[in-house]
């Protein structure tokens, strides 16, 4: 055949085609619309699917369920109020500075919080699960551990205590609970486990926080002041820092142990500050670490004994400084129930556990001679 028969053979074939087309679209147009096919679609899956029934939750799931809901409410949401100053109109008003979390300690309305979310505050407001309000009044605080005690005037269904629980016996790994109000964000659940015990951080005033609990449960900005709590939804430390370049949780959050608050939060309460353990002597931090290594001895050099201190009572004393500055030193604290102990700080941290009225056991180098001297702890600043 040749080439113009082919070409014509072509042309018929694809002009029957085309007219055999033209009749379908006629009888049904629907049938090359792309939307035919998507509305035949759309029919085909209007009906939802069936639902599968899931089961029972899972043991771990469940305690984690009710240890929230058992516990929700002794949870509050503080939010707080400063006074702004308009220089050119010579007026001040209230402005909101920030958010935070706290729990209720007591049927009195006593709410513990951290320090640091009232600093600098000129008011404070204490919202309850329930959505009540109520203005509240600062009653005590202790910088040293950056604990606050509030109270609020709950006159009708008081919410239930946080359970107190033990923080001495914490082991790392096992699990912890967060409850608070990041980012504005009320009553937050978050879960992990205590990654580390006995931390310390620089805290209010430029004073360090010891004996801290490590967690990786998320904590962030508002859950301070929130309970942390054990499996059993005992309270076992205050949410009250994070470690963090970004200002967000990265993991490592850190709690104050409920045993510090236990010892402290009472003294809040009946005193407004809290009244450290103390032995009637003087020493000096910065100074002592230099001291010791001049002097060749390895302890706390006791500068200076109180008069009718409990030092005094106890027969210790203190280095002689003549008038050229030169120091003689006397007694030099070398262990406190025979712990070996070398730093002012670690001192007055093992002092922080005791309380005043309690007897411990001093260990003294004095000349060529290890003394154990039995000293009561009286009150100190």
């Amino acid at each position: 055949m040749s080439d113009s028969g082919r070409f014509m053979s072509r042309l018929i074939i694809i002009t029957l085609v085309a007219m055999i087309l033209m009749l379908l679209f006629r009888s049904s147009p629907d049938f090359f619309r792309l939307d035919y096919f998507l509305e035949t679609e759309r029919q085909e899956k209007a009906e939802p699917r069936v639902v599968q029934a899931r089961g029972s939750l899972a043991e771990d799931e469940q305690s984690t369920i009710e240890l929230f809901e058992n516990t929700r409410d002794s949870v509050v949401f503080i939010t707080t109020r400063q006074r702004a100053t308009d220089i050119w109109r010579r007026d001040s008003s209230s402005i909101p500075r920030g958010t935070g979390s706290g729990f209720i300690w007591d049927d009195n309305g006593h709410i513990i919080t951290n320090l640091h979310v009232i600093t600098g505050t000129s008011s404070a407001t204490v919202r309850l699960a329930d959505g009540r309000d109520y203005q509240a009044g600062l009653v005590g605080a202790s910088p040293a551990h950056d604990i606050a005690v509030l109270k609020i005037g709950i006159g009708y269904e008081r919410p239930s205590p946080v359970p107190i629980g033990a923080s001495h016996d914490l082991k790392v790994g096992q699990k912890v609970f967060a409850i608070g109000n990041p980012f504005g964000l009320d009553w937050t659940l978050t879960t992990g486990i205590v990654s580390a015990l006995d931390r310390s951080l620089p805290g209010i005033e430029g004073r360090t926080i010891d004996n801290l609990i490590q967690t990786d449960a998320a904590i962030n900005p508002g859950n301070s002041g929130g309970p942390l709590l054990d499996s059993a939804g005992r309270l076992i430390g205050i949410n009250t820092a994070i470690y963090s370049p970004s200002g967000v949780s990265a993991g490592i959050g850190f709690a104050v142990p409920v045993d510090t608050i236990n010892r402290v939060v009472p003294q809040l309460i009946s005193r407004g500050k809290y009244i450290r353990p103390a032995l009637g002597i003087t020493v000096d931090g910065k100074f002592n670490d230099r001291l010791a290594s001049m002097l060749g001895v390895t302890g706390i050099v006791i500068l200076g004994v109180d008069p009718d201190s409990a030092a005094e009572t106890a027969g210790l004393v203190g280095a002689i400084i003549s008038p050229n500055g030169s120091i003689t030193p006397n007694d030099i604290i070398v262990a406190v129930d025979d712990k070996p102990i070398d730093s002012v700080d670690e001192l007055l941290k093992l002092l922080d556990k005791r309380k005043v009225g309690d007897t411990i056991q001093i260990t003294v180098q004095r000349d060529d001679e290890k003394i154990e001297v039995p000293i009561t702890l009286q009150p100190g600043e």
